[in-house]
Formats: structure tokens, C-alpha cells, sequence
């Protein structure tokens, strides 16, 4: 029922993510897609496993060496929460074990909570925020800048936005280039702003989950040079417009909270119209 998982794997990981997804779940297929691609040759430190009833993922774990995990397991099989956690206890590498999780997954705080785990209290955090996409105004592009969704040939420019933004940043124009390879990358939902000069000045990139009709935007950012100009708001906007020609009802967000270099984030979404719907919490064992 239980075995270990390759790269290969990602699909069969998201199959569940997607067939359970709701807004009281702490990921969604593009976190998955973007998480385990964006950064190349990190595979040795992320054993991963996967269990499986009559060829159905019901459950995963996902583990970041030293004591960290994400995890996922079908609210219809609670049981198998307990499984895999003691299953990260045979591969973590420290006394320490350290899990985040969605505060509204309680089938899987309960299993943290029998296995010994307590909730620490923290400043930091992800906040969950969401909005629906029937009501979206048109982007107000800032003059000498115009928003459009990438090409294949923008790869190179595609990158040095996202490291000016992210900097520092370990995104190689291969492992972008592997993101724009993963399912559910879609070119037509990767959107930048353009200055005269071809500059990428801000990107927005949505993950499309056709079966629940929900996009997430993850990443988004802005080259500092070209700050407080309204550019992240019209890349994000022109991107949703496209997420609902798509097919999408709504999308999610994560900003985090009480951080300062990310503080700008949670006050951009709230001006786009986005509202808290939960927040992320952490379990700690030692």
C-alpha cells in the first residue's frame, strides 16, 4: 500500500490533491507543480511516499530533510494520518519534527495531537485568502508598460524578473523551464508587465485546477526598480481575467503575515478584492 515516490510521482501526488481539494485544504495542485520544480536537484533531500488502495493515492508524505513535512491524507481514511506520520519518523534526520498545516484540517491535527505534537505559537504565517472571479475590474496598465502572457522565447527575461524579485534566488532558466514543462503550467496564465525597453518589470503566475474551477496565484512579484507604480495590480488583474476565460470561478492566494520583507503582499490581494478564509498553523514535536 505504501511505497516511495520519484519525481515521476508528482501526478499521482496531485491526483489527490485535486480529488479532494476544498477551501479546507492546505494545498492545492499548483503548489505541488511550482514547489517541487522551480528549484533543481533537491531530490535527495525530499523522501516522499506515497499510499495507495486498489491504484487511488488516498494519502502522502512529503519531507523536507532535516524535520519538516508536508502530508495529505483523504478525509474519508483518517486513520492513515497516524501511518504516515510514524512513517516520517523513520526517515526524519533530526529529534525535532516540525509540520504546517492548514488550521481548518482538523482530521489531520488530530493525528498530530495523538502522536504527541503541540501547536507553536508564531507571528509568521500564511494567510489564506480568496476571491471570486465574477466581479473582476479591468487592469489600469501605468504608462510606457503594457501586461501580456509569456512565449517560449521569453525564458531568459522570464527568470531575471523572478530573481529580481526573489533575490536571492536559486530559479535557473532550466528549472523554469521544467515548471513550464509540469502539469498544470499554462503559458496563457503566466503574465508579465513590459516595459518599452522589454524589461519584465512584474510577473504574476496562476495554477489552474480545472476540476474545482479554482486558480492559484503562486508566484507573484515585482522587480524593486519598478515598485509602487500599480504594476503588480494590473499584472495580477490582467492574470485573473485570463483564469476566468479559462474556466475558473475563484482563486487563492497565500501571503504571509508578520514578515517584514513580505509585508506588502497581503495589502496588495486585499486591494484585489481577496478576503481571509483561514491561515496556516504549526505542530512541533521534540
Amino acid at each position: 500500500m505504501r511505497r516511495y515516490a520519484g519525481p515521476e510521482d508528482l501526478r499521482a501526488m496531485q491526483s489527490l490533491t485535486e480529488r479532494i481539494w476544498t477551501l479546507r485544504s492546505y494545498c492545492h495542485i499548483g503548489d505541488q507543480a511550482w514547489e517541487r520544480t522551480h528549484i533543481a536537484g533537491r531530490e535527495a533531500e525530499w523522501p516522499t511516499a506515497l499510499w495507495e488502495d486498489d491504484g487511488q493515492v488516498v494519502a502522502w508524505g512529503w519531507v523536507f530533510l532535516p524535520g519538516g513535512m508536508h502530508f495529505i491524507v483523504d478525509p474519508a481514511r483518517p486513520g492513515l494520518a497516524d501511518e504516515v506520520l510514524r512513517w516520517f519518523d523513520e526517515v526524519a534526520e533530526t529529534n525535532e519534527r516540525s509540520i504546517t498545516l492548514l488550521d481548518k484540517e482538523t482530521h489531520l491535527i488530530a493525528a498530530l495531537e495523538r502522536q504527541g505534537y503541540q501547536r507553536e505559537d508564531s507571528p509568521v504565517y500564511n494567510d489564506y485568502m480568496r476571491r471570486p472571479l465574477d466581479d473582476l475590474p479591468d487592469p489600469v496598465v501605468p504608462q510606457g508598460f503594457r501586461v501580456r502572457h509569456v512565449q517560449p522565447e521569453d525564458l531568459s527575461r522570464r527568470v531575471a524578473v523572478h530573481h529580481a524579485a526573489w533575490h536571492p534566488s536559486k530559479v535557473t532558466e532550466e528549472s523554469y523551464r521544467t515548471a513550464m514543462n509540469t502539469w498544470p503550467y499554462r503559458s496563457t496564465l503566466d503574465w508579465v508587465a513590459e516595459a518599452e525597453d522589454g524589461t519584465f518589470a512584474a510577473s504574476c503566475l496562476i495554477w489552474l485546477d480545472e476540476r474545482n474551477r479554482v486558480g492559484e496565484l503562486e508566484p507573484v512579484g515585482t522587480d524593486p526598480r519598478f515598485r509602487r507604480r500599480g504594476l503588480a495590480r494590473a499584472v495580477c488583474l490582467a492574470a485573473l481575467h485570463a483564469l476566468r476565460d479559462a474556466g475558473a470561478d475563484q482563486a487563492v492566494v497565500y501571503p504571509v503575515r508578520g514578515l517584514a520583507k513580505a509585508a506588502a503582499a497581503a495589502p496588495l490581494y486585499e486591494n484585489l478584492g481577496f478576503a481571509g478564509y483561514g491561515r496556516t498553523v504549526t505542530y512541533v514535536r521534540r
